[in-house]
Parts: structure tokens; C-alpha cells; sequence
């Protein structure tokens, strides 16, 4: 699936989950993602497996910042201005100049393309549905309930 078909609930979602993992445990933001309409996951680098309270409070951390109604916008910046906030090593070799930041209130800041709600109120319920640890990688799947219309 191309980036540009992403589900915008979904991609908002993999945007939180990645700023959660990054406060909780330090790590950078998913090395892998997948992400789908039904079902999605993220692979994080993690020195150890974290602990069934620690997948919880990801979990709840996350359900916090949606139902915090947090609006969700973006902006077009620099790449060298976007590069003193910003971790750009994803980015690929032929990005343009000027790149477009989303941004999670001020919870988090993100370059990318794809598409996302206006405000985390229109993600809904986020659901950890499995996880499991290997060779120093955490994949997370997740799921999203049906928002209120």
C-alpha cells in the first residue's frame, strides 16, 4: 500500500503511538510500519522486551492523547530548518527543499506525506491487539474502533 492510500484515522494513530514509544522507552521511531484501514504495525529497536504493564500504559498513554482532542495540522519548512527539530535520516535522497511537517498538537512533529484527521478526536479508541519481541525488534499491531459520526 502506498503512503499516499494510508487511512488518515490510522496514520494519526501510528504518529502518536511513535512519539509514545519514543518518550516511554527512548528508542527511535518505528524502523517498519505497516499501515492499513483494519490492522496496522510498527517495529521498534528495544534493548529488552517490555513488560505486559509497560504495553498497557503504551496503550493508555496513547487512548490520552486521542481523547485529548489535540488538533492536528501542518506546515511547510526547510529541510534545514525541519533538520533542528526534526530526525530526517528517512527522508529520501531527492526530497524536495521544502517539506511538509505534521504535527500532533505539540506532542509531536513529523515529516511526512501522507494523510491525517484534523483532530485526534476522529481517531478513536486505539487497541494494542498483539505484540512480540525478537532479535531486539518490538512489533506492536493495533487496531482502531469505529469513530462516533
Amino acid at each position: 500500500m502506498s503512503e499516499k492510500n494510508y487511512d488518515p484515522r490510522m496514520h494519526t494513530a501510528e504518529h502518536i503511538l511513535n512519539q509514545t514509544m519514543v518518550r516511554m522507552f527512548g528508542c527511535p521511531r518505528s524502523r517498519n510500519t505497516h499501515i492499513e484501514r483494519k490492522k496496522s504495525k510498527c517495529d521498534y529497536t528495544l534493548d529488552t522486551p517490555p513488560t505486559d504493564e509497560q504495553i498497557a500504559e503504551v496503550e493508555r498513554r496513547v487512548n490520552a492523547i486521542i481523547s485529548s482532542n489535540i488538533d492536528v495540522t501542518d506546515e511547510m519548512v526547510s529541510k534545514d530548518e525541519a533538520a533542528s527539530f526534526l530526525d530526517l535520516s528517512k527522508l529520501p535522497e531527492d526530497a524536495p527543499e521544502t517539506i511538509r511537517v505534521v504535527r500532533v498538537g505539540d506532542y509531536d512533529a513529523c515529516a511526512c506525506i501522507g494523510p491525517h484527521v484534523a483532530n485526534t478526536k476522529e481517531v478513536g479508541e486505539f487497541r494494542i491487539t498483539t505484540t512480540d519481541y525478537a532479535n531486539g525488534t518490538l512489533r506492536i499491531r493495533f487496531k482502531l474502533s469505529a469513530t462516533e459520526a
